[in-house]
């Protein structure tokens, strides 16, 4: 039988899905982008998929960022720099301390704001930490997540039909909800950035609303759904992640619950240059009492 003859078009689809996996070995192709019924499947596919797995998935910082130097955090989303030898206000997103971070003196690169009339002129996008590159904008994982699932390139998750933004499960709003063809899967992306020893850590002060996403991702376990949280370490250094469980042991307690009911946990750590932030290896998660050595921070 010829595709579409005689057949539902989306069991032919699938059935195309299925056929190209087994011929290429591949765990993961993009279902919006498989062709209708009577068209064949496109090594394109299979390119991008091997592309993102090799290289990594991006997100372009653009070629206009600036340079400035770090002087003090004024609150939690505003931070005074020395920018062409002037005192300038710039818009902080990520609500961290980062106190390993901000330094006095830091080199910092700044994205000009896209939207005119802002209060500040400019966005913080990246910060040099001891020669490495940081990410500091804690809205960029999200970003480099879901086009890493759009393209099947997360080890576990699969490749999702359709991904949802901001979608509500209990009583929170989760980053992203993934349809799959088995049913929902509902995914949180923490951002990082404090690393000791190698070790990403997060968070690096205590946060109310991690302990409370991962107890409601146990719940959407519990009434048959998958469930995910994806930490993503914004720089090269870190070999592992761990839960910073003295600065928030509830969070901690909470990770450790939600991995035994069966919410799925990732670690990636990133690649960080002037230009662009890309997604790169997947971490080991491993026990906070593990860490070797002293130093690191706990509130």
């Amino acid at each position: 039988m010829t595709a579409g003859s005689g057949s539902n078009p989306t069991q032919t689809r699938l059935r195309l899905l299925r056929e190209a996996r087994r011929i290429l070995s591949v765990n993961a192709l993009i279902v919006p982008s498989l062709p209708f019924a009577g068209q064949r499947v496109h090594c394109y596919h299979y390119h991008r998929w091997a592309q993102v797995r090799r290289e990594g998935v991006p997100v372009l910082l653009g070629d206009d960022l600036v340079e400035a130097r770090f002087i003090r955090r004024v609150n939690r989303f505003l931070a005074m720099v020395e920018l062409e030898g002037c005192e300038e206000g710039v818009h902080v997103a990520n609500s961290g301390r980062l106190r390993e971070l901000f330094l006095p003196g830091a080199p910092l690169w700044l994205k000009p704001a896209a939207r005119p009339g802002r209060k500040t002129s400019y966005d913080l996008a990246l910060v040099e930490a001891a020669g490495i590159l940081v990410s500091a904008d804690a809205r960029l994982p999200n970003a480099l997540v879901a086009e890493a699932a759009d393209a099947g390139a997360l080890d576990g998750i699969g490749a999702p039909s359709a991904i949802v933004r901001e979608s509500t499960f209990g009583e929170s709003r989760f980053d992203l909800m993934l349809e799959h063809e088995n049913g929902r899967q509902y995914v949180e992306v923490k951002s990082v950035t404090l690393v000791e020893n190698g070790v990403g850590l997060f968070p690096d002060s205590p946060t109310l609303r991690g302990a409370k996403h991962l107890n409601t991702l146990t719940q959407a376990i519990q009434a048959g759904h998958r469930a995910a949280v994806v930490f993503v370490v914004q720089r090269a250094d870190a070999t592992s992640f761990a839960a910073n469980e003295p600065a928030d042991p509830a969070l901690a307690e909470a990770l450790s619950r939600a991995i035994a009911a069966g919410v799925e946990a990732y670690a990636y750590n990133c690649r960080v240059t002037p230009s662009e932030v890309r997604l790169d290896r997947r971490l080991p998660i491993i026990p906070f009492e593990s860490i070797p050595g002293e130093g690191v921070q706990r509130s």
